[in-house]
């Protein structure tokens, strides 16, 4: 897969990652959603815009009306398919209806 290429230490801007994963339509929805304090990388709030993540990092998000726990798998070059964006990660906690968040 050519989603894997380590053009920054190993590490990409997590605004930039939720983007190419397909997580966010833009990558400015994916800087709101982090700055509103919406998503924790291995467990730790208060992520930016410009934090690094690497792979193994795990990510947890309110997507919708699910909470997703991702671990990242590999970085991306660009925002492909679908198919190849579900590549860059492994998805620790598909959204089903027991998991989802109250209304």
């Amino acid at each position: 897969m050519s989603g894997s290429k380590d053009t920054n230490g190993g590490a990409t801007r997590l605004d930039k990652w939720l983007w190419q994963a397909r997580f966010c339509r833009t990558r400015s929805m994916a800087a709101e959603l982090i700055s509103a304090g919406g998503v924790r990388v291995d467990g730790r709030p208060g992520a930016k815009p410009a934090t690094s993540v690497r792979p193994g990092q795990v990510l947890t998000f309110a997507l919708g009306r699910h909470v997703r726990v991702i671990r990242v798998r590999a970085l991306g070059e660009r925002r492909g398919p679908a198919v190849e964006a579900r590549l860059l990660y492994e998805d620790l906690s598909p959204p089903n209806p027991e998991t989802q968040l109250p209304a």
